[in-house]
């Protein structure tokens, strides 16, 4: 159970409205409350912040404006000292445009590190080399005068991607891992773990088929979605960078290597990266970070990736930095509190690793952020058609009646969500039957469960808006049951196994001779014996 800290709108110590180590440091003891085993920092490192943290100048240092490398010391050891694993992402695939590995490298066609990054001949026209695309909207090469070539950023211009063709782009970026493994840290998530090798013909992408679902990136409003990504990611010779990481990571005890996938055939993909002793140890998709929000996807998703992944081990997020809070993207009439107990117990029970995004505890809904206070480039670059993830990624509000929600002294870096604050951690604590404390019961209550833990996952046959599913661990089997749906559902007596049912994590659901009925919203566990 790993829990997603955005540094810049976690906790400001030191009054400049952005979120910062010290401040991460001095709200774990509640995270460590909520029952999670580990966190997830984003990025913190040396940065332009054209893309807020993912376009990195320097891989072994943390920009000022969240500290230095003694307040990230701090952090980690506090972290452990309150029993949390500490994974920090690793956007390795490209460098901000100002790093000097890339200004070396634009200087001038032989210099020391002329390869290091993907430069290309134009067409005899003039052209880009092909037709590929940045997810964040048009050609996904830059000129450069310099060199009278393009380079390739998948991302935004200012983020150029590294060639891991060149032997000395590996090993740089393997001193890197080393310099936090060294350092103390339990583990790496690998941003675009996909993205790292590139068809060296240089193939053009093929139009997507329009029986086939929008490609991740702002569906339709954003070209990329309009191309099959077969040439510019997810490529076979991506498996020896995977190797190379993991044969790193294998010389330290106990850490661990979790990435993200996104592409046209993501469970596939991630069950790839994650079988074996060679690879990763996870993946997480963008499979349910997506609008369908029926029990029919969220099964086929979960058992796409369970036939696909033989000894693998399957990860699941609802909510991350980069789409709608779950509340507001899945919401069925009103942002509703008992659907967002319902999902994070949903969430929770699935098997395999979960990664809880923060205020998801708090069943946030998304922000509105006026086009005048957007930050986020990707929004700007599509607004109004994409409206980006700003409304994700605003502070969390900690006080509900104090300035800035408790985030900050002064005016944060996004504004504050009024709908957020008055949900702020303070206003949901001392309510028993908030979702904060749902949240809190339920994890703790997982962890002396070996069902939830490690067991088998098998999916009942049942009606919409149900979904149930069978969990089995060598000792216990559980069933869990959540209606997804906004009016009361039933499940008949005959196709309903369960015995006992635990009301301390469910909801107000009932159990009779005729069957189950489950509240609109509602969910409940039970096992076999009375």
């Amino acid at each position: 159970m790993i829990y997603q800290i955005y540094p810049r709108s976690f906790n400001d110590t030191n009054g400049d409205g952005i979120g910062d180590l010290d401040g991460i440091t001095a709200r774990l003891d509640y995270v460590a409350k909520l029952g999670v085993d580990a966190i997830w920092v984003s990025p913190f490192y040396r940065s332009p912040m054209k893309d807020f943290g993912y376009d990195i100048t320097d891989f072994c240092d943390v920009d000022p404006i969240f500290g230095d490398l003694e307040a990230f010391d701090r952090m980690l050891a506090r972290a452990h000292e309150l029993g949390l694993k500490m994974v920090i992402d690793q956007a390795v695939n490209h460098t901000a445009d100002n790093h000097r590995w890339f200004l070396e490298s634009r200087s001038s066609r032989d210099n020391p590190k002329a390869d290091w990054y993907v430069w290309v001949d134009p067409k005899p026209d003039g052209a880009p080399p092909n037709n590929w695309l940045s997810v964040f909207g048009g050609s996904a090469w830059q000129w450069e005068p310099r060199r009278a070539q393009y380079y390739l950023h998948n991302f935004l211009v200012g983020q150029p991607d590294l060639n891991f063709t060149c032997p000395e782009v590996m090993d740089a970026v393997i001193g890197v891992l080393a310099f936090w493994l060294d350092r103390g840290i339990d583990g790496f998530r690998l941003d675009t773990a996909n993205f790292y090798v590139h068809d060296v013909e240089l193939r053009d992408n093929p139009p997507r088929p329009a029986h086939m679902a929008p490609a991740a990136g702002a569906g339709r409003a954003n070209p990329y979605a309009m191309q099959q990504h077969i040439y510019d990611k997810s490529r076979p010779e991506n498996f020896e960078v995977l190797k190379r990481f993991r044969a790193l990571i294998d010389r330290y005890p106990d850490k661990f290597l979790l990435g993200e996938v996104a592409d046209d055939h993501s469970p596939q993909t991630a069950a790839d990266y994650s079988r074996g002793e060679a690879h990763l140890h996870t993946c997480y998709t963008f499979d349910l970070l997506g609008e369908d929000y029926s029990a029919a996807h969220v099964r086929a998703r979960v058992e796409t990736l369970e036939r696909l992944i033989d000894d693998g081990w399957p990860c699941w997020a609802f909510s991350n930095h980069d789409v709608t809070r779950t509340a507001s993207r899945w919401q069925r009439g009103e942002v509703n509190p008992d659907q967002a107990r319902m999902l994070n117990a949903l969430l929770f029970c699935l098997r395999g690793t979960v990664c809880l995004y923060q205020g998801e505890e708090l069943g946030l809904p998304q922000a509105e952020v006026p086009f005048a206070q957007m930050r986020d480039p990707f929004g700007l670059a599509l607004y109004p058609e994409f409206l980006g993830r700003d409304g994700c990624r605003t502070p969390m509000p900690w006080q509900a009646g104090a300035p800035n929600a408790g985030f900050s002294a002064v005016e944060p870096w996004l504004p504050i969500s009024p709908a957020q604050s008055a949900i702020a951690v303070d206003k949901q604590l001392p309510d028993p039957g908030s979702t904060l404390n749902a949240c809190r019961q339920f994890l703790n209550w997982r962890r002396r469960h070996s069902a939830l833990i490690t067991g088998d996952i098998r999916f009942l046959d049942t009606p919409e808006p149900i979904l149930a599913f069978e969990r089995k661990s060598a000792d216990e089997t559980l069933y869990a049951y959540f209606n997804l749906g906004e009016a009361e559902a039933k499940i008949a007596r005959a196709d309903l196994p369960t015995q006992n049912f635990f009301p301390e994590v469910g909801s107000a659901a009932s159990i009779t001779a005729a069957g189950l009925t489950l509240p609109a919203f509602g969910f409940a566990l039970g096992s076999l014996t009375t």
